[in-house]
């Protein structure tokens, strides 16, 4: 299965658990595969075990939002020797900014640089339009290209992330290492159940090497490099858009990708 989703991000084998595995994995991860959350609109949401997302995506289908990326990149890492802790995270603003569990983060340690003697890095493929390059986890302002991060309050206990202004989401605070995969499932039925967050509209979403792309509802723009915004009210060109940005379609009964198209352009 591991092998299986390496080859589908152009790999013919496994990389050594290196700083620059680390990047080129991230790299080719969010170049293969766009947050999305198609499956739930379309009312039957993937579950979040990260072994059922893995094999999903080695077979070529979706990945998800950020509990399937990160959970199923988690498994990845630690089978190629990554020191891998996870912990459990509650996104700033849009979700309410309760503390409730809506995030889930992977810290990776033991690779030391020059400049971050500590070793300690932060992968993250859930933001959609999030960060880049994994981030070292220390407290500072992160520039990749035009956009800037910034974390603070570092400590044993979890770390604030703001993310670029012109992003989606504002950031998250981050928890300590822990969290069990039950947890996970609950806040996954929380979200993706009846009246949740990630029920009311479509939003797809890939960061490349230059920028930021996302489609919300039939609203698609991208910032960054060729920036751009438009409105697909028409069925093809919102389709093409979803295929664009690499969203699978195997599978989908057209005439239900069409309601779906007619609720998110009247709704």
């Amino acid at each position: 299965m591991i092998d299986r989703y390496l080859a589908r991000l152009g790999l013919d084998r496994r990389p050594a658990p290196t700083l620059a595995t680390l990047a080129d994995l991230h790299h080719r991860h969010l170049d293969t595969l766009p947050y999305e959350n198609l499956a739930i609109m379309l009312g039957h949401p993937d579950p979040v075990d990260p072994a059922e997302t893995l094999a999903r995506v080695a077979a070529g289908g979706n990945a998800g939002y950020c509990f399937h990326h990160n959970g199923a990149f988690g498994l990845v890492l630690d089978e190629l020797g990554f020191a891998v802790t996870r912990h459990p995270a509650s996104m700033l603003g849009e979700l309410g900014d309760g503390g409730a569990l809506d995030h889930l983060v992977l810290r990776v340690s033991g690779l030391p640089t020059e400049d971050h003697p500590d070793g300690s890095w932060w992968p993250d493929l859930g933001y959609g339009d999030g960060f880049r390059d994994p981030l070292p986890l220390r407290p500072g302002v992160f520039r990749q290209g035009p956009f800037s991060y910034r974390i603070t309050r570092l400590a044993p206990d979890g770390w604030t992330f703001r993310n670029d202004p012109r992003a989606s989401s504002l950031g998250s605070r981050v928890g300590p290492a822990g969290i069990a995969q039950a947890d996970v499932d609950a806040a996954h039925a929380r979200l993706s159940g009846p009246g949740g967050a990630f029920t009311r509209v479509l939003v797809v979403q890939r960061r490349d090497a230059t920028g930021a792309e996302t489609l919300r509802g039939v609203r698609h723009v991208r910032v960054g490099a060729r920036p751009f915004a438009r409105m697909l009210r028409d069925y093809g060109a919102w389709r093409a858009a979803l295929v664009s940005l690499g969203v699978s379609l195997a599978g989908v009964p057209d005439d239900e990708l069409r309601e779906l198209h007619r609720r998110q352009r009247t709704g």
